[in-house]
């Protein structure tokens, strides 16, 4: 199966230019800026956790600039309101009608910015949005923009003043990716104004709208063998036996690993999976849909979410 004509020249190169900008503005963390567009060639969401000030906020910039779609930032705080986000029904005098003033959230790329400093009422404002690419206010359903993507950051749930993400809204995120420190050379880069947010202005859009789309129907055209399905079910249901975890991966977490694949194989410009591109993805796409039991053996978990996926993944043999 080959990889459809119309992109078969201009895609790889268009993909290329678009990670090479993007690391010229983001340094270190090679494998969160490669994440980032397997969940844009996936359709999916994406979750960016760490401390402050490592570039998270920098990194979702970097990817909407790079691309001529809509974007909208939408700060997230404590007193932000579903109506803020989604938008409001307001009555007009003159003309005796409600009319509907749509939120933010009506653009293709949204940066929900601090997800986790808003109340759980608010996150699940983008819960519809996320899973439906729909907004229904007063009982009326209106599509969004395509391609639509959530790119959301976080702070450590146990930093003071944030509200856990529910596992209902966690898992509507195709990946989970942390940022880390840069190394030292990097982190030189960023002091002396190098690489950072200051080269923000500067990057042009790399691919459209109708690009992006037609990249992502090539995604889901990407062939993955019934070993490699096999493979991702039997990582699924490990996580559910694992006596460390009170709630493991759904098959909607299987879906994903499978749909996040088949991206980084398109984005190696393969148009079929290999075992790798599973092995890699696994921790990202499943750890985040997990619950660590609080007690096990009688003490006190020791080991995280990601940890006990790291772990499931290599004691499971690949497939030829």
């Amino acid at each position: 199966m080959a990889i459809m004509t119309e992109t078969s020249t201009v895609a790889p190169a268009a993909l290329t230019q678009l990670e090479r900008q993007l690391r010229q503005v983001v340094r270190g963390g090679s494998d969160s800026i490669r994440l980032a567009l397997v969940a844009l060639l996936a359709d999916g969401h994406l979750l960016i956790e760490d401390v402050p000030g490592v570039g998270k906020t920098t990194l979702a910039h970097a990817l909407a600039r790079s691309l001529d779609c809509g974007f909208q930032r939408i700060q997230f705080t404590s007193d932000l309101l579903p109506s803020d986000v989604i938008g409001i029904s307001i009555f007009n005098q003159a003309r005796q009608e409600f009319e509907f003033h749509p939120g933010p959230i009506f653009t293709q790329i949204v940066l929900a910015d601090e997800i986790n400093r808003t109340t759980p009422k608010t996150q699940s404002a983008l819960l519809e949005a996320m899973s439906e690419r729909q907004v229904t206010v007063d009982n009326q359903s209106r599509p969004l923009p395509r391609p639509f993507l959530v790119m959301a950051t976080q702070n450590p749930v146990e930093h003071h003043g944030t509200y856990p993400l529910p596992e209902s809204q966690l898992d509507r995120f195709l990946l989970r990716i942390h940022m880390g420190y840069p190394d030292l050379d990097n982190e030189r880069a960023i002091v002396r104004g190098e690489a950072g947010a200051d080269l923000l202005p500067g990057l042009r859009p790399v691919l459209n709208s109708d690009e992006v789309l037609s990249l992502q129907r090539q995604t889901r055209a990407v062939r993955v063998d019934e070993a490699l399905v096999d493979y991702a079910l039997e990582l699924a249901r490990a996580t559910r036996a694992h006596p460390a975890l009170a709630l493991g991966v759904s098959p909607r977490g299987s879906a994903m690993l499978r749909r996040a694949a088949q991206a980084m194989a398109r984005l190696e410009n393969r148009d079929y999976c290999v075992p790798a591109d599973f092995k890699r993805l696994v921790v990202p796409v499943f750890a985040h849909r997990l619950i660590v039991q609080n007690l096990y053996n009688g003490s006190r978990a020791s080991q995280t979410a990601d940890q006990i996926v790291a772990e499931i993944r290599d004691s499971t043999s690949l497939p030829e």
